[in-house]
């Protein structure tokens, strides 16, 4: 454990050299190419965001995620944990979009069908259970997703974790940071390529080199304090896409204990996991909110505070109604960044 922390340490002095936390810049980016991804709470809330905003979304990708809504029903029910290993059927998921629908609270579920997915669920995750993945695909069939849109990843022997080509542990193994390398057919497995190109069909090899650094900016500008989100967020600016406007926005939502002030400063998942070298050949702007544990006052119990683990609101922990909902305090909050980066310059 302490060589963990002390690797950490070393990891926030490497990328300490980041701007200070500003505005994020306005750089006309395409409106119509805007999509999402994420690990665990993450996963949840990129399943919210896309379809809340189906019309603004036309790509997401979940990594042990599940199914919208599902963390309402169970918190109503007192039930937990919470859909990551209790059965819910996708018709019941579906039937609550369908119904956020049609109150105009959401935006209309056609949009879903034209939207590009990838799911993947580790063999050896026993956190959010496979067939709670399969619940999810299940989902996305019956919002008539074409087969040949929706990517369904389910023969690794991951753990409960995003999976990288450049850092992380062993593949079946549970990690302090939820970052694994996997191999298949003797290379590994570069998890952001391939939700990025299923969602994209890149066209370009990763950069060698990255033509910017990552930069810090001030998510209070965007409502984060109402909305129970840390200060600061993260994003990446390839420097073509400074230049010229028209770049593409994918959204990388952490998971529980995965953002900066949970892993010591470290800038694993946004300058480490993958994404950049990717998105930085291929025009394509990269977004990382960050939601940080809830403060702890005089010892007090883990289960009483209202996000001891840094996760993503898709229980309702932010707001009590509507936290799922197109105007949901943190749904409205990134779609305020990404609305920011879609301005002209």
């Amino acid at each position: 454990m302490r060589a963990f922390s002390l690797l950490l340490s070393l990891l926030a002095l490497c990328w300490a050299p980041l701007v200070t936390a500003q505005e994020l810049p306005a750089l006309g980016a395409d409106r119509s190419q805007v999509s999402v991804s994420g690990l665990s709470s993450g996963g949840f809330m990129a399943v919210q965001y896309s379809v809340a905003w189906s019309s603004e979304v036309m790509g997401v990708g979940v990594v042990a995620g599940g199914l919208y809504n599902c963390g309402a029903v169970f918190r109503a029910a007192g039930a937990k944990p919470f859909c990551m290993d209790q059965a819910w059927s996708a018709t019941s998921s579906w039937a609550a979009v369908t119904g956020f629908a049609r109150d105009r609270v959401i935006d209309p579920v056609s949009n879903i069908a034209r939207q590009r997915v990838y799911l993947f669920t580790g063999s050896n995750d026993h956190v959010v259970v496979p067939a709670m993945m399969r619940a999810l695909r299940d989902f996305y069939a019956l919002a008539r997703v074409p087969t040949f849109s929706l990517a369904f990843v389910d023969r690794l022997p991951a753990s409960h974790a995003f999976v990288s080509a450049t850092v992380g542990g062993r593949c079946e193994e549970e990690t302090a940071i939820y970052v694994v390398q996997c191999a298949e057919d003797g290379r590994r497995y570069d998890q952001p390529y391939e939700i990025l190109h299923h969602i994209y069909r890149l066209q370009h090899a990763p950069a060698a080199a990255l033509s910017a650094r990552p930069i810090a900016f001030d998510q209070r500008l965007y409502g984060s304090g109402l909305a129970a989100m840390a200060n600061t967020g993260y994003a990446y600016v390839p420097e073509a896409c400074r230049r010229t406007p028209g770049c593409r926005v994918h959204v990388v939502f952490h998971g529980c204990v995965q953002s900066v002030e949970s892993l010591g400063g470290s800038g694993v998942i946004y300058a480490q996991l993958g994404y950049n070298r990717w998105a930085d050949t291929n025009r394509i702007i990269l977004l990382y909110p960050q939601v940080d544990k809830s403060p702890s006052w005089g010892g007090m119990p883990l289960t009483w505070q209202a996000n001891p683990y840094g996760c993503w609101d898709w229980w309702g922990y932010s707001q009590w109604f509507g936290f799922q909902l197109r105007h949901g305090l943190q749904i409205d909050t990134v779609r305020r960044m990404v609305t920011r980066l879609e301005q002209r310059p």
